[in-house]
This record gives structure tokens, sequence and C-alpha cells, in this order.
């Protein structure tokens, strides 16, 4: 098929995580010259590279990656370019207000900073970041799946400033999907595609990494 767009980083070790989350490792558990047949034995945890965010993430009671419908993941991609913010850039709800018509039911919204650029390097932490008012008015439009080029929507205090979830809050909150450090936002921006975020099915789950893609619709 033509015009498929990966938006997923490659999982590696050395890979970045965020902080304080397991790392990546992928190593033979059987080999072909000793046992007949190639097999990867795989560390990681739920959160790694690029994936999504079910409620229970955050919310005691919020459904599990495998509880919440397939189709959810699946949608029309409406991309914000937001790539004119810098480092520790705040995304309000005055810079989002333009794009009010994108944010409809069933829409897949992507937010597109461009910080991807910067995956593997220490920069990649001072991403932009969304703020919790502005999340819950997106919410309020019908939204419930939310996607970023970043390590997160929220700020990542670990070159400074102070930690908060709010985003992961209002959205995982209000039983939404939160997808974080997809890439190649740009080659969606024009024209109209399909977005793909589908999930591992693991049993009672908090998230999954995903092979995100896009195509033309």
């Amino acid at each position: 098929m033509k015009d498929i767009v990966d938006l997923s980083h490659p999982l590696e070790s050395g890979m970045q995580i965020y902080p304080g989350d397991p790392r990546f490792h992928c190593a033979p558990a059987a080999e072909l010259s000793r046992d007949g047949y190639n097999v990867q034995r795989l560390q990681m945890g739920s959160h790694t590279g690029t994936h999504v965010d079910a409620p229970y993430h955050f919310i005691a009671d919020g459904k599990k990656i495998d509880d919440v419908p397939i189709d959810t993941f699946i949608g029309r991609a409406a991309v914000l370019d937001m790539s004119y913010k810098g480092a520790k850039g705040k995304i309000q709800w005055e810079d989002l207000a333009i794009f009010e018509d994108l944010m409809k039911s069933g829409n897949i919204l992507l937010i597109r900073t461009d910080w991807s650029k910067h995956w593997g390097h220490s920069i990649y932490y001072d991403h932009p970041y969304l703020t919790r008012a502005a999340a819950a008015e997106i919410l309020k439009r019908g939204v419930k799946v939310i996607g970023v080029d970043t390590l997160s929507p929220d700020a990542t205090a670990i070159n400074g400033g102070t930690w908060d979830f709010g985003v992961h809050e209002e959205v995982l909150g209000s039983g939404g999907i939160i997808a974080e450090n997809l890439t190649n936002l740009a080659a969606i921006q024009e024209g109209e595609w399909m977005v793909s975020l589908v999930p591992l099915r693991l049993a009672g789950c908090d998230g999954s990494p995903v092979r995100a893609f896009a195509w033309k619709a």
C-alpha cells in the first residue's frame, strides 16, 4: 500500500525512556547456530518508546488497555502544528483554538512540535508541553485520543521545574487515551490521513508499546 507513514521510534537497547521506567533490553534466548532457531528475550516497561496510555495508568478504576475498544485507536488524524514552540514551551488553549474545527469525536488529535528530532538526546526532556486547561478544552469538544511527538503531554521535570501530571489526569480521568513519543508528524500535516495506534492486547495492563502509522484517507 502506498502513502503509509511510520510514526514510531524503533525499540532498541540503550533507547531513551521516561525517567525511572524499566530499560529496554532485547537479547537472544535461543540462537540458530546453537538451537536451530532464533528467539529473542524482551524486557521493557509498558510505556517504552512510542506507546499509548490507558486510563488505568493514572486512574485506579480506569479501563485497562485490553478493556478499551480497538476502534478507539483508529481514526482520522487531526494534526495541530505547534512546531514553533521552543524548549519547555507551554501550549495553551489560546494556541490551539484556531484548530477548534478539527476537534471532534472520532478524530485522533496529534500535537506536532517536531521535538522528535531530539529523540535520544538530553534535550528531548525539555520538550514543549500542554497545559491542563488546554487539555480540558480539547476534551469538551469530543476528542478521546490525544497524541504527542514528545516524551509526555505534561512537562518533564528532569532538568528542573515541577512534576505535574495534570494533562494525564484530565485525559485519562475522562476515559480518554494518550499516545506519546510519536514521530514524523510533519509528514501527515497536509491532506487527509487515517492513523492507527493499536496496542498489544496486554491483559490488565496500564499501557502498551505500539507500531503507530498513518495512511492516506
